[in-house]
């Protein structure tokens, strides 16, 4: 690949057909001409050395090496747009932007709250709040793509540091129908012959929901596995069964016709806040992360903090054995 050949508008172009799903469409959309696009894709393949997409008539799909491509152009796209961002507001003398990752649970619920609380003059007219897997928060900062991230632990990556760390328990959300509302705290016992459903991710919350049910001798029948607890409150709230999620979003982000509900163990859920290492954080995330450690505070009934020193224990403990709670 020669970069000297490397054109702007042919990334635009190809981005633009991934995204809006034809040559048609992406022409639309760049308010280009369809023989404009169609070339400007033959150019960056012959640049690069292969297929974006295979051609079938009118039909285009794209190749597996361009879903690979596409998720690199992205990235390079969206870094030219944030500098863009960064120009305009060093040439009017204004707050620089900045980009916040997150996992989900908090960019839905209490992220939000957080930045609502920092004075409008102290903030950029340009703030990027992205939602993205634990996994890709931590690359994500610690690469420089975001300046900040809030993501559930482990956060024990050698690019990071880690600004503080909270943790609070698991509860269970079901359709506000359901018999289980009449319990102010609901057994696990009870879920043994209801369709469970929790996110599936085997390196964070979901090992720690197993141990509990496997604790206590039950084997849940799973029916629903999903990577956000966002749709397993809604799919609880369907009646399809009952889920068990981090607090953050069951409390965080009330849905009428769902019941929160504490569960009768604790399966703690634990996050933190985390950015580049050695790098300083600019006065106004710093400020960012202190109104999210209160707003989480505020929202969750059984907060805790933890000193940076603890994370260890915290992941030796997370897999362990879990507590008991009066029903």
């Amino acid at each position: 690949m020669n970069l000297d050949d490397l054109d702007i508008k042919q990334l635009d172009a190809f981005a633009a057909v991934m995204s809006a799903g034809s040559i048609t469409a992406a022409a639309r959309v760049l308010n280009r001409s369809q023989p404009t696009i169609s070339r400007a894709i033959q150019d960056l393949e012959n640049n690069i050395g292969f297929l974006l997409l295979s051609r079938n008539g009118p039909r285009i799909a794209p190749t597996s090496q361009g879903v690979l491509f596409h998720s690199e152009v992205e990235r390079f796209l969206s870094g030219l747009r944030h500098i863009k961002e960064r120009a305009d507001a060093i040439a009017f003398g204004e707050p620089q932007p900045f980009e916040i990752a997150s996992i989900p649970a908090f960019t839905a619920t209490i992220a939000p709250f957080a930045l609502a609380r920092i004075p409008p003059g102290r903030l950029p007219r340009k703030i990027f709040l992205h939602t993205m897997m634990a996994e890709n928060v931590v690359q994500a900062v610690s690469s420089g793509t975001a300046e900040l991230g809030i993501s559930s632990l482990p956060l024990d990556h050698p690019g990071v540091d880690v600004h503080w760390i909270g943790s609070a328990a698991c509860v269970a959300v079901v359709s506000d129908s359901d018999p289980l509302v009449r319990r102010r705290r609901i057994r696990l016992i009870d879920l043994q012959d209801r369709p469970l459903i929790a996110t599936s991710n085997p390196f964070r919350l979901r090992p720690r929901i197993d141990a509990a049910f496997r604790a206590a001798g039950l084997a849940p029948f799973s029916a629903i596995d999903t990577n956000a607890s966002v749709s397993a409150v809604a799919a609880a709230r369907a009646g399809m069964g009952v889920a068990v999620i981090d607090p953050v979003t069951a409390y965080g982000m009330p849905v009428d016709g769902a019941v929160v509900r504490p569960l009768d163990v604790q399966i703690p859920f634990h996050f933190g806040v985390i950015s580049r290492s050695a790098t300083p954080l600019a006065p106004v995330l710093a400020e960012f992360s202190d109104h999210l450690r209160q707003v989480a505070r505020d929202t969750l009934p059984d907060f805790i903090e933890h000193d940076v020193s603890e994370m260890e224990a915290l992941l030796r403990g997370a897999f362990g054995t879990v507590s008991q709670d009066a029903s």
